[in-house]
Protein backbone atom coordinates (compact mmCIF):
# COMPACT_ATOMS: atom_id res chain seq x y z
CA UNK A 1 0.00 0.00 0.00
CA UNK A 2 1.26 3.46 -0.89
CA UNK A 3 1.04 5.78 2.10
CA UNK A 4 0.61 9.53 2.07
CA UNK A 5 3.64 11.68 2.92
CA UNK A 6 2.10 13.22 6.04
CA UNK A 7 1.30 9.79 7.47
CA UNK A 8 4.81 8.53 6.73
CA UNK A 9 6.32 11.62 8.36
CA UNK A 10 4.21 11.02 11.47
CA UNK A 11 5.32 7.39 11.66
CA UNK A 12 8.97 8.35 11.12
CA UNK A 13 8.71 10.89 13.95
CA UNK A 14 7.61 8.29 16.51
CA UNK A 15 9.65 5.26 15.39
CA UNK A 16 12.80 6.27 17.33
CA UNK A 17 10.71 6.17 20.51
CA UNK A 18 9.09 2.78 19.82
CA UNK A 19 10.68 -0.63 20.28
CA UNK A 20 10.15 -2.85 17.28
CA UNK A 21 10.54 -6.62 17.17
CA UNK A 22 10.85 -8.91 14.17
CA UNK A 23 8.61 -11.90 13.59
CA UNK A 24 11.49 -14.14 14.65
CA UNK A 25 12.02 -12.19 17.88
CA UNK A 26 8.28 -12.31 18.63
CA UNK A 27 8.26 -16.08 18.22
CA UNK A 28 10.72 -16.40 21.11
CA UNK A 29 8.91 -14.02 23.46
CA UNK A 30 7.14 -15.67 26.38
CA UNK A 31 4.05 -14.30 28.15
CA UNK A 32 3.45 -11.34 25.83
CA UNK A 33 -0.10 -10.50 24.76
CA UNK A 34 -0.46 -10.09 21.00
CA UNK A 35 -2.84 -7.30 19.91
CA UNK A 36 -4.07 -6.84 16.35
CA UNK A 37 -4.78 -3.12 15.86
CA UNK A 38 -6.13 -3.42 12.30
CA UNK A 39 -9.68 -2.64 11.22
CA UNK A 40 -12.45 -5.17 11.89
CA UNK A 41 -12.64 -6.12 8.19
CA UNK A 42 -8.91 -6.92 8.15
CA UNK A 43 -9.18 -8.99 11.33
CA UNK A 44 -12.00 -11.11 9.89
CA UNK A 45 -9.96 -11.93 6.76
CA UNK A 46 -7.23 -13.47 8.90
CA UNK A 47 -5.05 -12.79 11.92
CA UNK A 48 -2.08 -14.16 13.79
CA UNK A 49 -2.70 -17.14 16.08
CA UNK A 50 -3.59 -16.25 19.68
CA UNK A 51 -4.04 -12.57 18.84
CA UNK A 52 -6.64 -10.40 20.50
CA UNK A 53 -8.32 -7.68 18.48
CA UNK A 54 -8.36 -4.07 19.59
CA UNK A 55 -8.61 -1.84 16.54
CA UNK A 56 -6.56 1.30 16.11
CA UNK A 57 -9.71 3.40 16.29
CA UNK A 58 -10.52 2.32 19.86
CA UNK A 59 -7.30 1.08 21.42
CA UNK A 60 -6.55 4.23 23.40
CA UNK A 61 -10.15 4.37 24.62
CA UNK A 62 -10.41 0.72 25.71
CA UNK A 63 -6.89 -0.43 26.61
CA UNK A 64 -7.13 0.47 30.31
CA UNK A 65 -10.36 -1.50 30.67
CA UNK A 66 -8.90 -4.61 29.07
CA UNK A 67 -5.37 -4.26 30.45
CA UNK A 68 -5.47 -2.12 33.61
CA UNK A 69 -1.94 -3.20 34.60
CA UNK A 70 0.34 -0.86 32.68
CA UNK A 71 3.18 -3.36 33.10
CA UNK A 72 1.35 -5.87 30.86
CA UNK A 73 3.72 -6.94 28.06
CA UNK A 74 2.01 -6.11 24.75
CA UNK A 75 3.05 -6.81 21.15
CA UNK A 76 1.03 -4.74 18.67
CA UNK A 77 0.74 -5.47 14.97
CA UNK A 78 -1.11 -4.11 11.95
CA UNK A 79 -0.84 -4.70 8.22
CA UNK A 80 2.70 -3.42 7.75
CA UNK A 81 3.95 -2.05 11.06
CA UNK A 82 3.04 1.63 10.78
CA UNK A 83 -0.29 1.81 12.59
CA UNK A 84 1.01 -0.49 15.31
CA UNK A 85 4.02 1.79 15.84
CA UNK A 86 1.69 4.78 16.25
CA UNK A 87 -0.52 2.83 18.65
CA UNK A 88 2.52 1.62 20.63
CA UNK A 89 3.74 5.19 20.94
CA UNK A 90 0.34 6.34 22.22
CA UNK A 91 0.20 3.52 24.77
CA UNK A 92 3.65 4.54 26.01
CA UNK A 93 2.39 8.10 26.44
CA UNK A 94 -0.50 6.61 28.45
CA UNK A 95 1.99 4.91 30.78
CA UNK A 96 2.33 1.41 29.32
CA UNK A 97 5.97 0.47 29.77
CA UNK A 98 6.19 -2.92 28.02
CA UNK A 99 4.73 -2.32 24.58
CA UNK A 100 6.41 -3.12 21.26
CA UNK A 101 5.44 -3.08 17.60
CA UNK A 102 5.88 -6.00 15.21
CA UNK A 103 8.07 -4.88 12.31
CA UNK A 104 6.34 -5.57 9.01
CA UNK A 105 3.13 -6.67 10.76
CA UNK A 106 0.72 -9.11 9.16
CA UNK A 107 2.48 -8.82 5.80
CA UNK A 108 5.81 -9.96 7.30
CA UNK A 109 4.03 -12.89 8.98
CA UNK A 110 2.48 -13.98 5.66
CA UNK A 111 5.78 -13.60 3.81
CA UNK A 112 7.24 -16.23 6.13
CA UNK A 113 4.26 -18.50 5.34
CA UNK A 114 3.38 -18.82 9.03
CA UNK A 115 -0.09 -19.99 10.07
CA UNK A 116 -3.01 -17.60 10.43
CA UNK A 117 -6.48 -17.91 11.94
CA UNK A 118 -9.78 -16.77 10.43
CA UNK A 119 -12.96 -15.39 11.93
Amino acid sequence: MKHNPGFLALVESVLPQVTEVTVEQYQTMQAWTLLDVREDSEWHKGHLPNAKHLGRGIIERDIETLFPDKQTPLVLYCGGGYRSALAAFNLQVMGYSKVVSLTGGYKAWLERQLPIEHG
